[in-house]
């Protein structure tokens, strides 16, 4: 009796699963022809979720040109749709965290080098991305993306880091470009003894107060001082990297940067620069738009902005044109995700047109090499080139080297170090003590 249901159930199952073969012929015929599986019109659809930092707000021309490439790649791909979360630089990395502890991030996301990358790399949550290098990239700016030999980002911008300054602010106050340290505390001293805030500084994020210290320490110790350190080559406390601390407290001591700058965040602290309440403002070239194309900005404060290289210390080992700086913001793939073939193709894609539509479109410096014979661009965007052609040395942020851990070490201690809550010597040996215990 049983082999009997189980004949009949057999029976059963093969008359269905022929009714739907016919039924697929049926279709195919009506169609005239086969239907590929991945083609758009089998109705399946791929949706690739891409996270980034450019939100409108603060980040105008580069959020309009990522809209504007996502919007060609879907139409270039039917059947595909990017869907984005966008958000502020610092919400975007801690979101980034949050997710990565849970290996839940998004198809594609943005990244930075170095030592960001580690605990992503080593939990086997980014995709690497080698096969699809092109040869386009400026050499030396992929291998800040690499971790044993296999890249694990494809980098979107290249800069340097010039300290931007208004010069109606300086012609007023009779305030010559400095190009020495002697020359800068002169400068600050000029302007905040006539009542102007010499720099704007956003410390709340730490990142931007720790280039301040990593320029000093260039400029004194040499340009390989603080990877040194980092790599474990040399102690923190080095006698250059010490005094880099003190010259810091020096400035602060003599009112050079705004008022309440640990508790400012970046985008704020721009803002009174941009507003004239400020002087002077040291950050990374992916400002470049903000003093060139942003028609946001009234023109005529555009044209009273200038730029000059960190100036030298007397009696330093380090050279003007050696720059805080390196390959900014790139893409990576999420290793788990189920899109990973459609994710690929579209940082592929998206790597050459930021490339082609981020010189002409937002001033940026891309990680890719471009030709510029044919392009208009600001002269300030044609001078900072020319800077980059003759860089002696590119040191990759402090922050960005290390691992997660003793990078919160650092800018810790870069905020403590502002504030005065902790001696020069203490800043070196709580760094050292972090890097070591790695």
């Amino acid at each position: 009796m049983m082999l009997k249901k189980k004949f009949l159930m057999l029976v059963a199952l093969l008359f269905t699963v022929l009714a739907l073969v016919a039924c697929g012929g049926d279709d195919e015929a009506s169609d005239g022809g086969a239907t590929d599986s991945n083609d758009a019109s089998s109705g399946d659809e791929v949706v690739i979720d891409f996270m980034h930092l450019w939100p409108e707000g603060s980040s105008k021309q580069h959020n309009m040109i990522v809209q504007t490439i996502v919007d060609e790649f879907e139409a270039e791909n039917a059947g595909v749709t990017v869907e984005m979360e966008i958000l502020g630089n610092e919400q975007y990395k801690e979101k980034l965290s949050v997710l990565g502890s849970s290996n839940d991030l998004p198809d594609v996301g943005m990244t930075w080098g170095g030592g960001f990358l580690d605990p992503y790399v080593s939990g086997n949550m980014f995709a690497d991305l080698t096969d699809i290098i092109s040869d386009s990239f400026v050499p030396g700016t992929t291998e800040a993306y690499a971790v044993d030999g296999a890249t694990y980002g494809l980098p979107l911008e290249l800069n340097i880091t010039p300290v931007y300054y208004n010069k109606a602010i300086f012609e007023e106050h009779g305030v010559d470009v400095p190009t020495t340290l002697e020359e800068m505390k002169t400068a600050i001293s000029t302007l905040s003894d006539a009542g102007v805030t010499p720099i704007t500084l956003g410390n709340r994020d730490a990142w931007t107060g720790s280039m301040w210290y990593m320029y000093l320490a260039d400029r004194i110790g040499g340009p390989t001082v603080i990877t040194d350190a980092i790599n474990g080559d040399i102690s923190f406390t080095d006698e250059a990297l010490v005094q880099a601390a003190e010259e810091i407290q020096n400035l602060v001591d003599m009112d050079a940067f705004i008022n309440g700058t640990n508790g400012l965040g970046n985008d704020e602290a721009k803002g009174y620069f941009i507003n004239e309440q400020a002087a002077m403002y040291l950050m990374a070239t992916w400002d470049l738009p903000e003093w060139t194309t942003n028609e946001d900005n009234p023109q005529a404060f555009r044209d009273s902005i200038g730029y000059f290289k960190f100036p030298t210390v007397e009696g330093g080992a380090g050279d003007i044109n050696s720059y805080v700086g390196g390959p900014g913001v790139g893409l990576f793939v999420a290793e788990n995700s189920d899109v990973k073939d459609e994710a690929k193709a579209f940082v592929e894609y998206f790597v050459e047109r930021w490339g082609e539509m981020s010189v002409q479109n937002a001033g940026v410096i891309p990680a890719t090499a471009v030709d510029t014979a044919e392009l208009d661009l600001p002269q300030m965007y044609i001078d900072i080139l020319n800077d980059l052609n003759e860089a002696s040395n590119l040191t990759l942020y402090a922050d960005v080297q290390m691992s997660a851990a003793a990078a919160d070490v650092h800018l810790n201690m870069i905020q403590a170090l502002f504030m005065g809550e902790v001696t020069p010597e203490e800043f070196a040996e709580n760094h050292e003590e972090a890097l070591r215990a790695e």
